[in-house]
């Protein structure tokens, strides 16, 4: 069956607790916690969730724990894991589930406690024959040694990197639940603790607890509901490999292959996109994820960021308006977070934040080491 434009929205978005939650709580309160909230947003209750979806580190059988928690029987259900691309590949199933009338009203959710309990113990490593032995520090030295190459292909510079971060630090600030309250230069950025290079601590993500949720269901259902659709126009997943040592092209992602689908479903073109919401672990991240999605050549994604110019009153499409997962949040799989911010610029609930008139956006994800990558594109009403 072929998936229809348009043919789903989400009804409901929102973020669990962020930052170092209370002692004790674990991560299936969080993904409790966001589904309840999430549904709250959209006027629904559990009653009528008859689609669950979930992925996590630390809860290997996400669907039944949830179920479980919140004492609900779903008719359908998924557990897919490829990293923090896993819930854009998510809102592809759920669209042709609800497509095939397998289920109604879907959710999808995450959450993690990694900061409470050490990013080690949220997210272990599987022992890797051919790159373990070199004692990497993973998932950093694998986004290191792609920043490196694109260096040395394309003369990228640190000081592209670190206008990344600072750029979503300057939307940090405009957004009350981000993490990072504080002004970042580049120099800060440069000079802060190298961890691997040429990553310093700042080009590195944050490590939260936290978790969100998104509900979808029918466009028919979504018009009855309390909040403006968004509208999931296109989306697009692929993998590429597993392993950093077997990556085809270390400066080219599949999401070049994800971004065509998306934009093939959706009959959506670069010039449409108001704001892209990138999966940005590191900084090397978004600038490929530019160059992918076509909104610039390959080999220019740093002069992209350069100057301030997808930061708030940039010359550019703004990026990641939430912060990123560089000053928001981070909880391990971000894919959640990366769509939730999309959602709330199209809805127009941004706030400060807000990009004008933002009827289509972009929401990008990224798992495992640049391993898959999945996009989705979100539309208002009036795109539909």
């Amino acid at each position: 069956m072929s998936r229809q434009r348009g043919s789903v929205a989400v009804v409901g978005a929102a973020e669990s607790d962020l930052g170092l939650v209370a002692p004790n709580t674990s991560p299936v309160d969080l993904i409790a916690q966001a589904t309840m909230r999430a549904l709250d947003d959209a006027g629904l209750t559990l009653k009528d969730v008859d689609g669950l979806f979930v992925a996590a580190t630390q809860v290997r059988m996400g669907p039944m724990a949830l179920a479980e928690y919140l004492q609900i029987k779903p008719k359908y259900f998924d557990g897919t894991i490829i990293g923090g691309s896993s819930f854009m590949s998510h809102v592809t199933h759920a669209q042709a589930a609800i497509e095939a009338g397998l289920c109604e009203v879907a959710v999808i959710a995450y959450g993690s406690t990694q900061r409470s309990v050490s990013r080690a113990a949220a997210s272990p490593r599987e022992y890797n024959h051919y790159e373990s032995p070199y004692k990497p520090i993973l998932p950093i030295s694998a986004y290191a040694l792609a920043a490196a190459r694109h260096m040395h292909q394309y003369g990228t510079t640190r000081e592209q990197l670190a206008e990344v971060a600072v750029s979503a630090r300057k939307w940090a600030l405009l957004n009350p639940a981000a993490w990072e309250k504080e002004p970042l230069s580049i120099e800060q950025v440069m000079k802060a603790r190298m961890v691997s290079y040429p990553f310093t601590v700042r080009d590195c993500c944050l490590v939260v607890d936290g978790g969100g949720a998104i509900v979808i269901t029918s466009a028919a259902r979504a018009k009855t509901l309390k909040k403006k659709p968004v509208y999931v126009l296109g989306t697009g997943d692929s993998l590429s490999h597993n392993t950093i040592s077997q990556m085809p092209d270390l400066t080219v992602s599949a999401a070049v292959d994800s971004g065509a689908q998306a934009y093939k479903m959706s009959g959506v073109k670069q010039s449409e996109v108001k704001m892209l919401s990138l999966y940005d672990a590191f900084t090397i991240t978004p600038i490929l994820f530019v160059e992918d999605l076509g909104f610039c050549k390959k080999g220019e994604g740093g002069h992209f960021f350069e100057g301030g110019k997808t930061a708030p009153g940039g010359s550019n499409i703004p990026v990641n308006t939430s912060g990123g997962g560089l000053s928001y949040c981070h909880p391990g799989m971000y894919g959640l977070l990366v769509m939730i911010e999309a959602i709330r610029q199209v809805r127009g609930e941004a706030g400060k934040r807000q990009v004008k008139d933002c009827d289509v956006a972009i929401a990008h994800g990224n798992g495992g080491v640049l391993s898959s990558q999945c996009t989705v594109i979100f539309g208002s009403q009036a795109t539909v």
